[in-house]
Formats: C-alpha cells, structure tokens, sequence
C-alpha cells in the first residue's frame, strides 16, 4: 500500500470520528432553546475564522477564479442542506440513530459513481456494504420502546442524499480537486452561511445561547466536526477516492456510542459491541481491498459454475 492511500485511510478514519462529535455538542444547545438553522449558522461563521487563519500562515490566496466559484457554490449548498436537515432530524429522532441511519450515503455513493461515471463494480465493496450494513442495523435501535419518527427518517435521508453528492462532486470535478483543500472549505462553509442566512426571513428564527457553556459548544461544533472533519474528508476523497471515503464514513456511529457511554454516561450492550465490530471488519475490508479481491475469486475458482446439459 502506498503512502498517500495510507495518509487517506487514517483521514477518512479520523474525519468519521470527528464527525461524530455533533450530537455532543448540539443536543445541548436545542435545551438551551436554539433551532438547527440558529446552531449551523454560528457553527459555519466561527469556522471562517479558523480557516482564514490557516490559509494566511500557509500563504493560500483567498482569490477564487470565475470558473470556480459556480462548483463551490454547489458543494456550499449540498453541505449545508445535508448538515441542515441532519441537525432537524435531531428534534424528531433519537441522535445516535439519526447519526446511523446517515450512513445509507456510502451506499448512494458506491450507486452513483457505477452507474453515472462507471466505475467499476467491485464484490468486495458489495460485500463491504453488507458487513456494514449489518453492524448499522445493530447499532440502530430505539430507546425503550420508542418508535422511530418517519419525518425523522426522512430528513435523514435527505442529509445522506446531499452529502453523497456533495462527496461524488468533490471527487469528479476537475476543477474543486485543483482548489487546495483549506481553500475549498472556506468558501463551502462561506456559501452554507449564506444559505443560514436567507432562511433567517423565511421563519427560521435566529436564537443565540442562554448560557456561556453554549459558545463553547458552538466553538467546539466549529473546530471539531466542521474545520477537521470536513478538511480531512475533502483530502480523503482526493487521495483514495469518493467510494472508500465514504465506506470509512461508517466509523462515525461508533465514535457517537464511545462519546456517548464515556461522556453522558449512556449505557452500552452487547449489540452495540457487535455492531461496532461488523463496523470496523467492513472497513478493515476496503483498507485490504486488493487482497479481498484476490481472496473471493479464489474461492469463486474453487466452486466453478457447471454448465447445464
């Protein structure tokens, strides 16, 4: 394995981590009687700064060319559309569900990128997508005997639908994968604020924190499951492509379960243990994708199809 598909593999790996920080930090905010537009508005402006930052100790021009600022635009409005109706989902449906249930994206993906830029199909992705399949569907359970809300599943896929563009985008564009990585995520994180903002007439009031702690969050949701998470999956995608990326996406859930029983104290079971294990063997399998590959056509050379007389 080369350097770089190593580099994407830990990035991915760590992106899927980090963004599974966002329950943790906005769940507290909605009791401190913000709205989702309200949390993603403040989330994407604290992270500007940061970014700007960055990019003037690296010396990265903040100039974008005409020709790029229609593709960036797009992706600024996938990403905010996905995070937008993610962070809705929260106030119909358990988070932790919400956060496994968004990962049918990998799926869309994998779908998009064999049928409208054919790639080739893969068994080991296919088989992939089962094993991981099965962990999120053992991860996803109601609390009690709750119900999971159907307008809550539907803003989820929603989420997952736009980030899945948003993902195939960034890879197939000839003229985002020319944008350095830092660069491309200001402006995204700049036209999602946009799209915050106008939705701000439209009904969705803007709301502040009651308390202090509430900036903190809104700081924390900017530096963790924005700036490093998103930068990390932009660079990813350009080192290993859309279809691992994704896949790898699918450590998220795992990361929301070990916050949520080390930080709030949530209880955790063997189900939750097994999911996670079927999690980690799935994308065990995209990292050793060649010698998988070479294992299932092994075995298929082993049980030949016989012809009928």
């Amino acid at each position: 394995m080369s350097i770089s598909k190593l580099k994407g593999y830990l990035l991915a790996a760590f992106a899927a981590a980090a963004y599974g920080t966002n329950p943790a930090f906005a769940i507290p905010l909605y009791y401190q009687g913000m709205n989702p537009n309200s949390v993603l508005l403040f989330r994407y402006l604290l992270g500007l700064p940061i970014l700007a930052v960055i990019m003037q100790i690296r010396n990265i021009s903040f100039r974008l060319h005409k020709d790029e600022v229609g593709p960036v635009a797009i992706l600024g409005i996938l990403m905010a559309l996905s995070s937008l109706t993610l962070f809705a989902s929260y106030n119909y449906m358990n988070s932790g569900i919400a956060s496994t249930l968004l990962f049918i994206y990998p799926v869309m993906v994998a779908v998009m990128m064999i049928f409208f830029f054919h790639e080739k199909f893969k068994i080991s992705v296919a088989c992939c997508l089962l094993v991981m399949g099965a962990g999120l569907a053992l991860l996803m359970k109601p609390q009690g005997d709750g119900e999971i809300s159907l307008v809550g599943v539907l803003l989820v896929a929603v989420s997952a639908l736009t980030y899945a563009l948003y993902i195939v985008f960034t890879n197939m564009s000839r003229i985002i994968r020319n944008i350095p990585t830092t660069k491309l995520l200001f402006y995204v994180l700049g036209f999602g604020s946009l799209l915050y903002l106008t939705l701000i007439p439209l009904g969705f009031e803007l709301r502040v924190p009651s308390h202090g702690s509430g900036w903190l969050s809104l700081i924390a949701l900017a530096a963790i499951p924005t700036v490093l998470s998103l930068a990390c999956t932009t660079r990813a995608i350009q080192l290993i492509g859309s279809t691992s990326t994704a896949i790898l996406g699918a450590l998220e859930p795992i990361s929301a379960v070990l916050l949520s029983v080390t930080v709030l104290g949530q209880p955790i079971t063997s189900r939750d243990i097994l999911g996670g294990i079927l999690i980690v063997i799935a994308t065990l399998m995209v990292i050793a994708e060649k010698p998988v590959d070479k294992f299932i056509l092994h075995v298929r050379k082993m049980f030949p199809r016989h012809r009928l007389p």
